[in-house]
């Protein structure tokens, strides 16, 4: 057997450190925010300049939006709606917990 670890004790030994879980759900959510403005984007059939410029930013901070790279303020988030002409909405919901 070897002294390496597989990729599951890697991640339980890393998400076991102080400040990772919450860490790994901030990048899930920036992710997922990136995502769905970029399918927004392609959908109206503009560039990242495009949008950049209808939200007031630059075509690099799109970039680094869309990869998942930042997490956005709500200023931000409005923006980036506005200029897609969507709704944005910022919702806290209860978790369900087991029984």
């Amino acid at each position: 057997m070897s002294d390496r670890a597989d990729w599951a004790e890697l991640r339980a030994r890393r998400m076991a450190e102080s400040g990772a879980p919450e860490a790994y759900e901030a990048a899930r959510l920036a992710f997922e925010l990136g995502r769905t403005v970029r399918l927004l984007r392609e959908q109206a059939g503009w560039s990242q300049s495009e949008l950049a410029s209808r939200a007031g930013m630059t075509q690099s901070a799109v970039a680094r939006f869309e990869a998942g790279g930042t997490v956005p303020t709500i200023p931000v988030l409005e923006r980036l709606a506005s200029a897609l002409d969507a709704n944005l909405a910022v919702t806290i919901t209860p978790r369900t917990s087991a029984a």
